[in-house]
C-alpha cells in the first residue's frame, strides 16, 4: 500500500507498525481510512480505494472511506 501511493503519487511515505489488525491511512495528520473491524480478519481496503480517498484528500476534498 504505501509503496504504491509512494509510486503513483509521488509522496513521501511514512510507515509505522500498530497493534494487530490495525490499518490507518493519515494524510497531514488526519485519518482518511480505516480498516476498521475487518482489519484484524485480513480484509483491508482496496489500494485503489486508498489511492482514490488519499488523492480526494490532498485536492482538498475531505471525503473519507472506512
Amino acid at each position: 500500500m504505501a509503496a504504491s501511493l509512494k509510486r503513483d503519487l509521488g509522496l513521501e511515505v511514512d510507515t509505522v507498525e500498530g497493534h494487530y489488525g490495525e490499518f490507518t491511512v493519515l494524510v497531514d495528520g488526519e485519518k482518511v481510512v480505516s480498516g476498521g473491524a475487518l482489519a484484524f480478519l485480513g480484509i483491508l481496503p482496496s489500494v485503489r480505494a486508498v489511492r482514490e480517498v488519499v488523492e480526494r484528500k490532498l485536492h482538498g476534498h475531505s471525503r473519507s472511506a472506512s
